[in-house]
């Protein structure tokens, strides 16, 4: 069935809502805490046991050092004072739900330094990036890999992902209602100030991706979904680049919740051609009907699945290498005494990050167009002669 237009905003605006805690604190992490332990070896010769020491801990360091930038994390850390064992930065709101409904803040010393948090008579430690039920003293009753075997409440904190999509959600309200106060207050509808850059990537949406895909007809009902996914994507892309350490792309929940935002609209849109299609395909032998059912279902969920995947890839893939050679470069300074060698993984550095500014724009390029694209399939009428 085609959802009338009042209905596709209201639902663009409660999946967006929803969005921060979906893609909440439930994600792995690592922590600053582990990225700074290095790994110890014995050898039975102690010369060639130096040399592969070394070389381990160069290899951790630099996986330690990417992982930490790509994970998620309770504590919003800026940077780490290796020496100091000080991590810069501030709390975030840890909101666990255990009997009720437990708040308070996170610290540096919760998140890094298995600091017990008592809050209305249970005590809560944290691991790996997960906060777990404890006792007064922290025992979290490991087995035999050290896994905790101790119970987890269920975690709805306010993470440093959820506060970038926060801050993304900000900047994006106060741009787009700048822009339309523009238009108001312009007696010749020409947009001022940021609303001049915003209006472009508005239009391009509009005339390269909604019309072509989506039709003259049906496509101003898409634009608000396809609007906010393109400009929330680019802007979340942005971010990472920025020293804040945001990688909010990089974390496959959210890339998982804006494929199922996709997915919702393509199906709740769906016209009886669509479902046709799909369940009884027409103009094709019954038995061929039969075989192609399946797939065409198949094919419902390899859509969306082909979107997330193809998001977290690049974005995670795109800040490995970048965080990589930061740490190498960090390495040569340690081992080398030529500052050439440091330059030159600067330079590289400088160029990788300059291109992941194109496959910021790209990555949200591709998004908002295969998912018009799909809008633009389940709501196209077909002509059977």
């Amino acid at each position: 069935m085609v959802t009338i237009k009042k209905s596709l905003q209201l639902l663009t605006a409660a999946l967006f809502a929803l969005m921060p805690l979906v893609s909440s604190a439930e994600t792995p992490v690592v922590s600053a805490h582990d990225s700074l332990q290095t790994v110890t070896t014995e050898t039975a010769h102690e010369v060639h046991a130096e040399g592969q020491h070394a070389e381990e801990t160069d290899k951790e360091f630099v996986h330690n050092f990417t992982q930490h930038h790509l994970m998620d994390d309770h504590f919003y850390s800026f940077y780490a004072d290796k020496e100091a064992h000080r991590h810069y930065g501030f709390a975030l709101p840890v909101i666990l739900i255990d009997n009720g409904l437990k708040v308070f803040m996170s610290s540096e010393d919760f998140v890094y330094n298995g600091k017990v948090v008592e809050k209305d008579g249970q005590h809560y430690k944290y691991h790996h990036g997960k906060i777990y039920k404890t006792n007064a003293e922290g025992d979290l009753k490991l087995d035999e890999h050290h896994h905790p075997t101790v119970e987890k409440p269920f975690d709805a904190s306010i993470t440093k992902n959820v506060a970038g999509l926060l801050l993304a959600t900000i900047l994006l309200f106060l741009g787009f209602t700048a822009l339309a106060r523009t238009y108001k207050s312009s007696p010749n509808n020409l947009p001022k100030g940021l609303g001049r850059a915003l209006e472009p990537l508005v239009i391009y949406v509009r005339d390269e991706m909604a019309r072509p895909n989506i039709g003259d007809k049906k496509y101003k009902k898409y634009m608000p979904y396809l609007l906010s996914v393109f400009f929330l994507i680019f802007l979340l892309n942005l971010l990472g680049l920025t020293p804040l350490g945001l990688n909010v792309t990089g974390n496959i929940s959210v890339t998982v919740c804006l494929a199922i935002f996709t997915f919702l609209y393509v199906n709740f849109s769906g016209n009886a051609d669509y479902w046709k299609h799909i369940f009884w395909m027409p103009g094709v032998p019954v038995p061929m009907k039969i075989v192609l059912m399946p797939i065409e279902i198949l094919g419902m969920f390899t859509k969306p699945f082909s979107l997330l995947i193809r998001l977290f890839a690049n974005i995670t893939a795109g800040h490995s290498v970048v965080m990589g050679l930061i740490a190498v470069a960090f390495l040569m300074k340690e081992t080398l005494s030529t500052p050439g060698a440091v330059g030159v993984s600067f330079l590289l550095t400088t160029f990788l990050t300059v291109l992941e500014i194109l496959v910021a724009f790209l990555q949200a390029f591709i998004f908002t167009m295969l998912s018009s694209l799909f809008i633009g399939s389940a709501v196209q009428e077909h002509d059977h002669h």
